[in-house]
């Protein structure tokens, strides 16, 4: 059974201040709890109602229904940034959990290598982010940096930027190469004047709407269109 201090520390975990503190995050449900299982990811403990009951973990769940199970998990270690050789996604002050985690499986069934983010994008052990990443968070490993200079190495060594402008050429007449760095700018303002200086194509999904339609795409729907293109030639 859990102890007072270990149900405290285990809600303590909805806070990104104490999930930076104490290098832990929390994922539940029973696919989740076997991802990370399945990760190499440190296990520091599993809890299961049929052990502590409905009180305890309605006490220590996130979610407006509480799993039957959920893990404490180690966080990584930070990785170096290695150079890429195949396509590569880069988010910039993407702030909305459930965007970034939606992305994260999008990018992850499109086989890209490596997902970057800018150190103002939502945290990627936020509970939202991990359930709405769907175990992707145990596959692909997201880097925070700084995006303009990123892309400048991207640039230095011979490989395209491209940046998601509403204003832009349509993505579905360009060429597009099989490796590369796509830019997803912020839900409300779009890439940011720094990055957008460093992008050397601009793409945009053209509308087909007749008359009024939408304004956008939401974030996570453009980057399944976008990689959806870019795989597909």
């Amino acid at each position: 059974m859990l102890t007072n201090n270990e149900i405290k520390k285990i809600k303590s975990l909805r806070e990104k201040k104490f999930r930076d503190t104490l290098g832990l995050f929390v994922v539940e449900g029973e696919k989740m709890v076997q991802e990370a299982l399945s990760s190499g990811f440190e296990i520091v403990k599993i809890v299961r109602r049929e052990d502590e009951g409905d009180a305890v973990m309605a006490r220590i769940s996130s979610l407006s229904t509480p799993s039957p199970i959920l893990a404490v998990v180690k966080k990584p270690p930070l990785e170096a940034i290695e150079k890429p050789e195949g396509l590569c996604l880069a988010l910039d002050s993407i702030r909305d959990p459930g965007n970034l985690g939606t992305i994260m499986r999008i990018a992850d069934w499109f086989a890209v290598e490596r997902i970057y983010a800018s150190p103002d994008t939502v945290e990627v052990y936020n509970p939202k982010v991990i359930q709405a990443s769907m175990g992707t968070i145990f596959r692909k490993r997201l880097n925070y940096c700084n995006l303009p200079e990123l892309c400048k190495s991207f640039a230095s060594s011979g490989m395209q930027v491209f940046g998601t402008f509403l204003q832009g050429e349509n993505i579905y007449e360009c060429e597009l190469p099989k490796k590369g760095l796509i830019i997803m700018g912020n839900e409300a303002d779009g890439i940011s004047p720094e990055v957008a200086d460093v992008v050397s194509q601009r793409l945009t999904i053209p509308s087909f709407a007749k008359g009024a339609g939408a304004e956008s795409l939401n974030v996570a729907s453009a980057t399944a269109v976008i990689l959806s293109e870019f795989r597909r030639r």
